[in-house]
């Protein structure tokens, strides 16, 4: 059997644990964000509240949760501007709903 140039514990693994942390950061992200669409979904059509109560307070659930967990301001603009999108869509339902 060759010699090997290896020795255990001194390989660079700065672009693997570099992987590793994105990983685990995307799957937080995505984690919250779909407890937030189902969370959001729960209250407005099993729950019977109001779009925009629900709205209201999915968004700060949301950015109570990510504070907590210490995700960072990028987390907050992130639920601000999934939260305006909503709005939007929200209105434009609305607005279309009325030509039927």
């Amino acid at each position: 059997m060759a010699g090997s140039e290896y020795t255990h514990g001194e390989m660079n693994i700065a672009e693997q644990q570099r992987t590793f942390d994105g990983f685990i950061t995307g799957t937080i992200w995505g984690s919250a964000i779909l407890i937030m669409v189902v969370g959001y979904a729960t209250l407005t059509l099993a729950g019977g509240m109001h779009w925009m109560i629900a709205l209201a307070l999915t968004a700060g659930a949301g950015i109570a949760g990510g504070a907590f967990m210490g995700m960072g301001v990028a987390w907050i603009a992130a639920v601000i501007g999934m939260t305006a999108l909503a709005v939007v869509l929200q209105v434009l339902i609305s607005l279309f709903s009325l030509l039927t």
